[in-house]
């Protein structure tokens, strides 16, 4: 669910281009757009496998603990404890954005507070959704973002994490936004599940749409976002078999959104991936699922892979 809004708009039209690309990446995938999945019934408690772990290499955005500073802010950047491999994706660096945070829900009064996002004012963060069973979005998107951290360092790239369970709350939407800023980075991927109905299925892409208006500007990324997430579509129908959203982005996988403050003010390329909706059973199944969520981190990393070697 993105963090800062938790009611999608009326959908939007696509851009021919961006569902172009979609489709080409869709027709060579072995299960194809509506391909079946590995049964679910992993524990989302129990021990993780390597991926979980924590990378050597890792970089954070965040302060060493939530008692280093009362806000939770980040300093200016952070260092590699360790050298990167070198790889295909060498000198270049991507920000993972997990959703949420596991304890918003222990401060709603700092998160309800309002932030610019340029063309408006909204909440500095949610608490995320969560499965009928209590599996929440802010340990899903965690998770998966551990996953997709190690997988992208395998292949040389410096990867920084806007936070990783290590401060009080949030961050806020404007400072997500202004770590991908700051870095510089080559791309920013924000990792959600959404909180829809039963019988709503499968995973989108959110794109940027052409905002301006205060601190927002999203004129010279819009393309470039649209690749980005257009890559990340299709590899991820490749990689998981989980089909395109049934119910937003009119079977592209892909919707483009002018109200959400993470894109609104990124002056990088940037998207947001809702890999499933965790209000329904079936899709449920899937995201409890380590091995699933496994391969929800490898479609993500191939498809920002793919953008990143043109």
């Amino acid at each position: 669910m993105p963090y800062d809004d938790s009611v999608p708009p009326t959908r939007r039209a696509r851009p021919l281009l961006v569902a172009a690309a979609l489709a080409a990446l869709c027709l060579t995938a072995v299960a194809g757009c509506g391909g079946a999945q590995d049964p679910a019934g992993t524990d989302p408690g129990a021990a993780k496998p390597g991926p979980e772990a924590e990378a050597t290499a890792s970089v954070s955005a965040s302060t060493p603990s939530p008692e280093a500073s009362p806000t939770g802010a980040q300093p200016s950047g952070a260092t590699p404890t360790a050298p990167l491999p070198q790889g295909p994706l060498t000198g270049r660096t991507v920000v993972i954005d997990p959703g949420h945070n596991p304890r918003n829900r222990e401060h709603t009064e700092e998160i309800n507070q309002q932030v610019d996002i340029g063309t408006g004012r909204k909440e500095c963060d949610t608490t995320g959704t969560s499965t009928d069973a209590g599996y929440a979005e802010a340990r899903f998107t965690l998770d998966v973002s551990h996953r997709l951290r190690e997988l992208l360092q395998a292949q040389g790239a410096r990867v920084v994490l806007t936070h990783d369970d290590d401060r009080p709350f949030g961050p806020c939407i404007d400072e997500r936004a202004r770590i991908g800023n700051e870095a510089k980075a080559d791309a920013v991927v924000s990792v959600h599940a959404d909180g829809s109905a039963v019988g709503n299925r499968g995973f989108h892409v959110i794109l940027p749409a052409a905002v301006k208006g205060g601190g927002a500007d999203t004129s010279k990324i819009v393309k470039s976002s649209a690749d980005l997430g257009a890559r990340i579509a299709g590899h991820f129908v490749r990689t998981t078999g989980s089909a395109p959203s049934n119910y937003i982005g009119g079977g592209t996988g892909l919707d483009t959104r002018g109200d959400l403050g993470g894109l609104n003010l990124s002056t990088v390329p940037k998207v947001f991936v809702e890999c499933g909706n965790m209000r329904d059973p079936e899709d449920a199944a899937l995201l409890t699922d380590a091995g699933w969520r496994q391969k929800a981190a490898q479609g993500m990393a191939d498809g920002i892979a793919a953008y990143l070697k043109g």
